[in-house]
């Protein structure tokens, strides 16, 4: 049972049973009084915690916003430039919720700790006052009564009559202050339900209002945050082909490392031993150094290095050669040693001494001695492979055949491209229809071939031509295109560019960039976006002529130019550019910045970014002991980079991306999609539409003909942006 009520009639009796009830009610008062001074105390380290929370928050996006990335080469993608700005992005958003965070702990103290404070000090503090007055009234009235029972009745009647009267005053003072003290009791118990908890409601109003704003902000930066991951995801797949190209380069440099030695027409360098004579007794020494010759000016630049020394650099010495002769042994002890002649210092003699054997004979060609020794700089695909591939009449029947088959067979097949043949039968069919120059064979018809064969014999016999479809001589120029310029200024670049192509070239490429845009267009069923064709195309049409890291890191362009290929086919091939205002090897670096969509996000939260969404499968495949080389891709990119620099935002993204292994897929013919962003951030084609998204096969390897190929889909993209290696 809770308190009784206090009856004003019982002030006039002040039952033992009365006073009881004033002390129950006395009592409640005061546990109230110390759950206020609690709740107030706690408050203050609530607030002092989110006072620091705030400054360590704060501090953590200081440091997000101090950080820029670096980045290898001249340039970067649009996903590139996006992600670095996306610390900027992040720290901006940590800086107004916390702003917003200090808004609702003021909130929280004027509407909680204020209110409270006051509601103990002005009520709960009078009434203690009052608990005071009535007990001093109570010790008055009973004492004065005790006198006066206590006085004598011999008292003169006056005397009598006047203590009375005192009494009796006393007595009415002491009800009215009676009925005062109960009267307020009764109301700060009443009052005491709606002081103490408006307060509390204020305060979860003002807590829902902050996670509910940061609901908001949540929303507005969904497509931020959609467009990041998709950022994201290109980048990581451009970083699995890049690395696989980096580690096949190394291997191969591991291998014969004298046939990757970096050299130019202009100069070469090296290491070199030099003499210097010392005055006798003290003999000779050698010192090691870091030597570039220039072969125009026949000048040789000498640095001293010592990497013992903690790798400092020494002066630089530079000497007109005016020939070079090879030092025997039986004149010096110690091998491979040069006499070189200085003409700008007559009579002066300078020995060096090379590396080793190779060494010995990569520096008497570089300065013109008498052991010139040809120097192998590059691969050539048809050699290594024994295929005589040609941009003939013969190859582009191939190819329309190739083609014709893969759209009436396989257009729809799941991984086109992606998914490679057994390396047996791709050999067969090229030499079948290059080779042995048999084109009676029709592969639309023809059960003997199953697509996946024809689609690798395609891309074998592209890779396998003496020069790229698109060129060495052009290489750069498509690259620089690709580095920067607006959209607009890409596609026009791109146009000039192909239509500098020689005829065969550009008849070729515009059958197959038709082509591709088909395959693109059934991407919905067979998973390969205009991206993922990117990937798989842009080494095997463009490639550089020497095997080098930083044309590795270019990889990602190559995609990029395939992209405004197949996106705007059309247009480029129908009809040569009116005109090519500008030089596209020297493209202006303008690309637009990409920033996240400010819908009003001042003073708001920031959205979380799931980094399980990008998680990645890697596949591993069973070859027949002659199985196709791993193809250099997965279908890992969901958006086409070529359109990252797009003007035109996409539509409203989906809510949810359902990605679905492959080889689920191809039992149940269902398709993944991924989000499609809609920012200035975000992937959307050139021409304004965005790129339905794909799950990704990882490095697939080809498998016998009886196996089944099981794939697996990865949502953010595998080894995009990678050469496809040529068969053992």
């Amino acid at each position: 049972m809770g308190l009784h009520p206090l009856e004003f009639s019982e002030c006039y009796l002040d039952s033992p049973s009365f006073r009881e009830k004033i002390k129950a009610h006395e009592a409640e008062l005061d546990r109230t009084n110390r759950f206020i001074k609690e709740l107030y105390k706690d408050g203050k380290n609530l607030i002092n915690a989110t006072k620091q929370l705030g400054m360590a928050q704060r501090k953590f996006a200081q440091c997000l916003g101090e950080f820029q990335f670096e980045y290898i080469g001249d340039a970067k993608t649009d996903d590139e430039k996006c992600i670095d700005e996306s610390l900027q992005e992040f720290s901006s958003f940590l800086k107004n919720l916390e702003d917003q965070r200090e808004l609702m702990m003021r909130n929280i103290t004027e509407t909680l700790m204020k209110p409270l404070e006051k509601f103990r000090k002005d009520h709960l503090g009078t009434v203690r006052a009052e608990r005071k007055k009535y007990e001093k009234e109570t010790e008055k009235y009973y004492s004065s009564l005790e006198k006066l029972l206590n006085m004598s009745a011999k008292k003169k009647e006056p005397q009598l009559q006047e203590a009375d009267v005192q009494v009796e005053t006393m007595r009415l003072h002491f009800q009215e202050e009676s009925l005062d003290y109960v009267c307020k009791l009764q109301e700060i118990q009443e009052r005491k339900k709606f002081e103490c908890v408006e307060p509390m409601l204020a305060f979860f109003q003002t807590v829902f209002t902050f996670y509910h704003q940061g609901f908001e902000l949540a929303k507005d930066f969904d497509h931020y945050k959609r467009a990041l991951q998709i950022n994201i995801q290109n980048t990581r797949s451009r970083f699995e082909g890049a690395r696989s190209e980096v580690y096949e380069l190394m291997k191969r440099i591991r291998e014969t490392p004298q046939e990757y030695r970096q050299t130019s027409p202009i100069s070469c360098e090296g290491y070199l031993y030099v003499q210097e004579k010392r005055p006798p007794p003290f003999g000779s020494s050698w010192v090691k150094r870091y030597s570039t010759f220039v072969k125009e000016q026949k000048i040789l630049h000498m640095v001293t290095f010592d990497h013992r020394s903690g790798g400092k650099i020494g002066e630089t010495e530079s000497v007109t050669l005016k020939s070079c002769l090879r030092k025997t042994t039986d004149v010096l002890d110690r091998r491979f040693c040069l006499e070189l002649d200085i003409t700008d210092r007559p009579g002066t003699v300078l020995t060096v001494q090379a590396l080793s054997e190779d060494d010995h004979k990569f520096w008497m060609q570089a300065m013109g001695g008498k052991e010139p020794i040809g120097h192998f700089l590059g691969r050539t695909y048809s050699k290594e492979r024994g295929i005589d591939a040609q941009l003939d009449d013969v190859g582009l029947s191939f190819i329309k055949n190739s083609i014709s088959a893969i759209e009436k067979r396989g257009i729809d097949d799941q991984g086109l491209y992606r998914v490679v043949g057994v390396s047996s039968k791709v050999q067969k069919l090229l030499l079948l229809m290059i080779d042995e120059k048999s084109n009676e064979v029709d592969l639309s018809t023809s059960e003997d071939w199953d697509v996946k064969t024809i689609t690798s014999a395609l891309k074998l016999y592209l890779r396998s031509l003496p020069e790229p479809l698109m060129t060495y001589g052009l290489y750069k120029d498509f690259i620089s295109l690709a580095k920067g310029g607006s959209p607009e200024s890409r596609i026009q670049a791109v146009h000039c560019l192909v239509h500098k192509l020689p005829e065969r070239n550009r008849q070729v490429l515009g059958l197959l960039m038709k082509h591709l845009a088909n395959v693109a267009a059934h991407s919905k069923q067979n998973l390969m976006t205009v991206a993922n064709l990117g990937v798989v195309f842009g080494p095997t049409l463009m490639r550089p002529q020497e095997d080098t890291v930083a044309a590795i890191m270019d990889l990602k362009f190559q995609n990029i130019v395939v992209e405004i290929l197949i996106e705007h086919n059309e247009k480029i091939f129908a009809d040569a550019p009116e005109s090519c205002p500008f030089s596209p090897a020297a493209p202006v670096f303008s690309a637009p910045t990409r920033q996240s969509k400010k819908q009003n996000r001042q003073n708001r939260p920031l959205a979380v970014y799931n980094p399980q969404a990008l998680d990645i499968q890697n596949v591993s495949a069973v070859g027949d002991g002659s199985s196709l080389a791993t193809d250099e891709t997965s279908m890992g990119s969901n958006e086409s980079v070529s359109s990252q620099s797009s003007s035109a935002s996409a539509s409203e993204m989906p809510e949810k991306s359902d990605h679905v292994p492959l080889s689920n897929s191809l039992s149940s013919g269902s398709n993944s999609g991924a989000p499609t962003a809609g920012a200035s951030c975000s992937n959307t084609g050139a021409s304004g539409e965005s790129q339905p998204a794909s799950t990704t096969a990882a490095s697939e390897k080809e498998k016998p003909e009886e196996s089944d190929p099981v794939e697996r889909a990865r949502l953010a993209g595998g080894r995009a942006g990678g050469k496809e290696r040529p068969h053992p």
